[in-house]
C-alpha cells in the first residue's frame, strides 16, 4: 500500500504536454496550413523495430564505455570502483533520457511509468532528470506527419481541410495532436499517433526494462515484472485511437446531464486506430485557477473529486491519467473540461466494494477490520513482516486525514504530503519486502494522489468526508 501511494504522489508531479503557440503559416499542395511555434524541435519518430532496438543497443553501448572509462581512472587512481556508483550517475541518466525523448512511443512512456513509478527511490538528480520524459517531447516533420496521414485517409485528405496547423498544439508519448477546419465548418482537434508505435509496443517495453535494469536504473529489491507487464496492456490499449474515441462519447453520455464538465464530440468519420478527431474546445490550462477566488477553487475541485467518486462506485469506469494537463477550464462558463480517454479503466463491483469496505473501516478507525480489508484487496502479503505491516497501516490511515477530517479539509495549509514522503522513505529501507500492489489499486491510487496534488497546487478547501458519505 505504501508503494501504491507513494507512486500516486510521484505520478502526478508536473505531468504535462508541452504547449505553445506558432506565428507563422505555411502552405502544403496549394491548402493554407497554419503553424504555431513549438517549444520542442520537429525530430523524425524511428518507425521499424530494428531501427528502435539499434538506438537502445548504441545507448547501451554508450553507458558501458563510459563505466569502463571512468572505472579505468578510478583504478589508475587506486580506488576500487563502485559499480553501482559508476552505473547511476547523471550522466547516464541523461544519455537514457535523451534517447527515450527522441524514439518517443511506448520506449518514452515506459520510461515515463518508471520514473514515476519508482522515482521516489532513486537519488533526487536521476529521478528529475528522468522526471523530463514526463514534461518533453519532440514532435514528427511535417513530410512524416503527411506521410501518416496519407496513410490514414488517403491521398487526397488535405482536400478535406480548411485549414490544417502543421505544428502540433501538444506532443506527448505517444501522439501529438493539431487542430483543423474542415471544408464543412467544423473545428477539430486531431491525435495523430507517431508511426511505428502499436506494432513496436512489446519490443520497445522488454527493451527499456532491459536497458533500465543495465543502467542501474531500477532498484534491485523491486520486482517490476507487473509493472512492465501492466506498461505492456495499458500501452496496446492507448495506441488503439477507436477505443480510446469509444471512452470518450461514452463519458460524454455518461456525463450529458452534468453541466459543470465537457467532453469533446468524437467525429468517427475522421478515427482511426492511428488518428483520434474530436471537437476542438477553446479553454485554459486548469492551472489557471490558481489566481481565481477561493470560492471558484474550491467548487472546481469538489466537482473534480465528487467526479472521481462517482467514476469509482457509479460508473466503475475512470479515466486513470492524473495529468493535470487532461482537465481544462472555461472561465466564460466554469466548465470543466475532460480530456484524453486513453487510459480509461473499467472496475467491477467486487473491486469497488472491497475499496467501500477498507473505507468504511478507515473512517471507523477499525484498525482489524481495515488490516482484514487491506488483505482482500492485495495491499498486504502474507510474508510481510508484522512491523512493516502496522507502518503501511499507519500511513494508510494518516492518507485518510482529508477524509477524515471534521469539516473543510485545507489542502493548502497542511504538511500531509511531507509526512506521507517521511514515511514512505523511511519504509524504502525495507525495500526487499516491498511488492508492487495489484495494478488496478495502483491505477486507481495514482488517480486520487494526482488529483490531490492539484488540489493542494489550487489551496482548496473541501469537506471530503460529506462527499464521501454517500458512497459507503
Amino acid at each position: 500500500m505504501a508503494m501504491a501511494m507513494r507512486m500516486a504522489t510521484a505520478v502526478a508531479l508536473a505531468m504535462s504536454d508541452a504547449r505553445a503557440y506558432l506565428s507563422r503559416t505555411a502552405t502544403a499542395e496549394g491548402q493554407p496550413m497554419t503553424e504555431r511555434k513549438f517549444e520542442t524541435k520537429p525530430l523524425a519518430v524511428p518507425s521499424s523495430r530494428i531501427s528502435r532496438f539499434a538506438k537502445l543497443s548504441g545507448l547501451g553501448a554508450n553507458i558501458a564505455g563510459s563505466v569502463a572509462a571512468e572505472g579505468a581512472k578510478q583504478l589508475a587512481r587506486g580506488q576500487r570502483p563502485n559499480m553501482g556508483a559508476l552505473l547511476m550517475t547523471p550522466a547516464n541518466a541523461r544519455k537514457v533520457a535523451d534517447k527515450l525523448a527522441q524514439m518517443r512511443g511506448a520506449a518514452m512512456k515506459v520510461g515515463q511509468l518508471m520514473s514515476m513509478d519508482a522515482g521516489d527511490m532513486l537519488p533526487p538528480e536521476l529521478a528529475d532528470i528522468l522526471a523530463r520524459l514526463r514534461a518533453e517531447a519532440h514532435h514528427m516533420p511535417g513530410q512524416q506527419l503527411k506521410k501518416v496521414l496519407t496513410t490514414a485517409w488517403g491521398s487526397d485528405w488535405l482536400k478535406r481541410f480548411k485549414k490544417f496547423e502543421v505544428r502540433p498544439l501538444a506532443a506527448a508519448s505517444i501522439g501529438q495532436v493539431h487542430r483543423a477546419q474542415t471544408r464543412d465548418g467544423r473545428d477539430l482537434a486531431i491525435k495523430v499517433q507517431y508511426p511505428g508505435v502499436r506494432r513496436s509496443i512489446d519490443s520497445d517495453v522488454d527493451n527499456v526494462a532491459g536497458l533500465m535494469r543495465f543502467a542501474g536504473l531500477v532498484p534491485k529489491g523491486l520486482d517490476i515484472t507487473p509493472m512492465i507487464l501492466e506498461a505492456k496492456r495499458q500501452l496496446h490499449e492507448e495506441a488503439d485511437y477507436e477505443r480510446e474515441g469509444e471512452y470518450l462519447d461514452l463519458f460524454g453520455k455518461l456525463l450529458k446531464d452534468r453541466p459543470e464538465f465537457r467532453v469533446p464530440e468524437l467525429h468517427a468519420d475522421f478515427t482511426t486506430r492511428e488518428v483520434l478527431a474530436m471537437s476542438y474546445i477553446e479553454a485554459k490550462p486548469i492551472e489557471v485557477l490558481e489566481d481565481a477566488s477561493q470560492e471558484e477553487r474550491n467548487r472546481v475541485m469538489r466537482l473534480i473529486i465528487e467526479l472521481i467518486f462517482d467514476e469509482l462506485f457509479v460508473f466503475r469506469l475512470m479515466q486513470t491519467d492524473p495529468n493535470f494537463a487532461n482537465f481544462r477550464y472555461d472561465p466564460e462558463t466554469g466548465q470543466i473540461i475532460l480530456l484524453d480517454f486513453g487510459a480509461t479503466r473499467a472496475f467491477d463491483e467486487d473491486f469497488a466494494e472491497r475499496y467501500r469496505t477498507l473505507l468504511r473501516a478507515g473512517l471507523a478507525d477499525d484498525h482489524v477490520g481495515i488490516r482484514a480489508a487491506a488483505r482482500e484487496i492485495g495491499f498486504l502479503s502474507e510474508d510481510m513482516p508484522e512491523a512493516l505491516e502496522d507502518q503501511m497501516l499507519s500511513m494508510f490511515l494518516m492518507s485518510l486525514e482529508p477524509l477524515r477530517h471534521d469539516g473543510e479539509f485545507d489542502f493548502g495549509a497542511n504538511d500531509l504530503a511531507l509526512r506521507m514522503r517521511d514515511a514512505g522513505m523511511a519504509m524504502s529501507e525495507q525495500r526487499e519486502h516491498m511488492r508492487i500492489p495489484p495494478m488496478d489499486t495502483l491505477f486507481l491510487q495514482r488517480k486520487f494522489g494526482g488529483v490531490y496534488l492539484l488540489a493542494t497546487k489550487m489551496g482548496a478547501r473541501i469537506n471530503l468526508r460529506e462527499l464521501i458519505q454517500k458512497h459507503i
